[in-house]
């Protein structure tokens, strides 16, 4: 078994080619049940969270061939990880040859999880997002938010780039990275003034309140939201729900973790048929994606472990050829 580090990780993939490899896992298919949920309880400090997310090829696929794989993304979250100078969100991906069991990789978790998350997000606003779209509002400067931005412009001419954060010096510290890698990038003062300019607005927080005012978008716009994991968190309020063409990852999850999705079904500011289509359908050709440019799309998405497992193999298949 090989450990795959990070920067082994970063060599092996590329957005345009993570974003192919994520269309076709979705055109085809794999098992993958709920995800597990599991509290750690500690006598002193905050709970953590162990997740589970396994996936495997779907063997009994009509014209499925070779050995196919089995994998599972172990996460760990922490919370008081944060005052110890360490990432609140800990893991690893261990993939394994599909007949045998036997382990092929020990990836690095938080990597693979960047990258997959960003491209599916890419993989979602190729169907969603106007093919024009050359202007994006990044709403949070965390560790995911460079690879949305570079996973967009992967798909789109994104030439503009605006960057807003609760903490104004990292969004300048994300605005310097992404000058220094051709993009005209500023920070944003807030998001409502910058929500009447943007193609693509993109969310990846823990808010717990609306950062995105429905009232506020413009004809046109796609919005991309990818934090607010859980049901009591949401980056959009009820009225960018109301105004969008609603699109998800998956149906099983959107309507059971994602806040956006959860308490706007409970408001009844959406039904649950007023979700347009899942990434399966989209990929598969099944449903319609964008169908004007000047309606409103939004995309809404907690990952996936058929995301993981694509991705995880793709990581694999280039690193043992080196």
């Amino acid at each position: 078994m090989r450990f795959i580090s990070a920067d082994e990780v970063d060599r092996a993939l590329t957005h345009t080619g993570l974003v192919e490899t994520l269309r076709e896992a979705f055109r085809k298919g794999a098992i993958q049940p709920l995800r597990h949920h599991h509290t750690v309880e500690r006598p002193a400090g905050a709970a953590s969270t162990l997740l589970l997310m396994p996936a495997w090829s779907d063997f009994a696929a009509d014209g499925f061939e070779g050995d196919g794989h089995v994998g599972v993304k172990i996460v760990t979250v922490s919370p008081d990880n944060n005052a110890k100078g360490l990432p609140a969100i800990m893991g690893v991906y261990l993939l394994l040859d599909g007949q045998t069991g036997e382990p092929r990789a020990l990836i690095d978790g938080q990597r693979i999880t960047l990258w997959r998350t960003a491209c599916a997000s890419a993989l979602a606003a190729d169907y969603l997002a106007r093919k024009d779209a050359s202007s994006m509002l990044m709403v949070g400067a965390g560790a995911l938010a460079p690879f949305l931005v570079r996973a967009h412009a992967a798909v789109r001419p994104i030439k503009r780039v605006a960057v807003w954060n609760r903490s104004p010096a990292n969004a300048e510290k994300l605005v310097e990275t992404l000058k220094a890698e051709g993009f005209e990038a500023r920070a944003a003062e807030n998001v409502d003034d910058e929500l009447a300019h943007a193609d693509i607005v993109s969310c990846a927080t823990i808010s717990s309140t609306a950062l995105v005012h429905g009232a506020r978008l413009r004809p046109g716009t796609h919005v991309d939201l990818v934090g607010a994991f859980a049901p009591t968190m949401r980056e959009s309020d009820d009225e960018a729900i109301r105004r969008a063409r609603v699109y998800v990852d998956t149906y099983a999850g959107a309507t059971k973790e994602a806040g956006d999705i959860v308490q706007a079904l409970e408001s009844g500011a959406l039904a649950r048929e007023d979700i347009q289509a899942d990434l399966y359908e989209l990929c598969r050709g099944q449903k319609q994606g964008r169908k004007s440019e000047d309606e409103i799309t939004l995309f809404k998405s907690v990952g996936a472990a058929i995301e993981d497992l694509a991705a995880g193999i793709a990581v694999w298949e280039r690193v043992s050829q080196s």
